[in-house]
């Protein structure tokens, strides 16, 4: 009779056990469903570190040598005036001119006054971004040489980029990461449950743009991570 109730009660406190462990593990399966997905905006206005300098300017002729001798000549004035305000020699690249034949354009109706329409252009590449932009306000110096640096071709636009992504990366992610915290965190409170572990999460990718069309060499970094996080009860 004894070893029945021993038998008895190690049976009662099994079913117990294993209803105990039943039901938690119902209930962890449960919180396991309920997610919450949440983002989180990063931020942050950076000067741009490098920009790209094309001065450009075109010469008419009717003679290519004569064409070539005048277009090498204003091109060492150029390159004097801005190493004379501090452009150094490996930041400055000077391209073969493009030579446009007007009488070969199948599309000219009417006889050019020049034979040829030359092109050429001296780029500038620098980290020093305010000496550069600095220096681009007073190119005014060329046109008193008979130089006039003309723009609106579309691919001789100054381009302002940031290229030190990597050194502000980690603390970008850092806060994106915090504020979908706070965003999950209040979701949990209104909803009356708890915010629980992280299921996954993606970084996502950065952007660098302008801050406006007015200030190109300030850019807007930006970041936006989605974190999905599991809520209890």
């Amino acid at each position: 009779m004894k070893n029945r109730i021993i038998e008895v009660s190690i049976l009662a406190v099994s079913i117990c056990v294993l209803g105990y462990a039943l039901n938690s593990g119902i209930n962890s399966f449960k919180d396991k469903d309920r997610i919450v997905s949440v983002k989180g905006l990063a931020e942050m206005e950076v000067p741009a570190n490098k920009i790209t300098w094309p001065l450009m300017f075109k010469d008419l002729g009717d003679d290519l040598p004569s064409l070539y001798t005048t277009i090498n000549t204003k091109n060492k004035v150029i390159v004097a005036f801005l190493k004379s305000n501090g452009i150094a020699e490996n930041e400055i690249s000077v391209s073969a001119p493009e030579i446009l034949d007007m009488q070969a354009e199948r599309y000219t109706s009417n006889a050019p006054a020049y034979r040829y329409n030359a092109t050429s252009v001296i780029t500038v590449t620098s980290g020093d971004v305010e000496k550069v932009r600095k220096l681009m306000s007073g190119q005014t110096e060329l046109l008193k040489q008979g130089i006039a640096i003309t723009g609106g071709d579309y691919r001789y636009n100054v381009s302002y980029e940031f290229t030190k992504l990597n050194e502000i990366k980690p603390a970008m992610i850092e806060e994106a990461t915090r504020n979908a915290r706070m965003a999950a965190e209040k979701f949990a409170k209104d909803s009356e449950s708890k915010l629980g572990k992280i299921r996954d999460a993606n970084q996502g990718q950065f952007s660098i743009t302008d801050r406006d069309s007015n200030t190109p060499y300030i850019k807007n970094v930006r970041v936006v991570t989605t974190v999905n996080y599991y809520l209890k009860n």
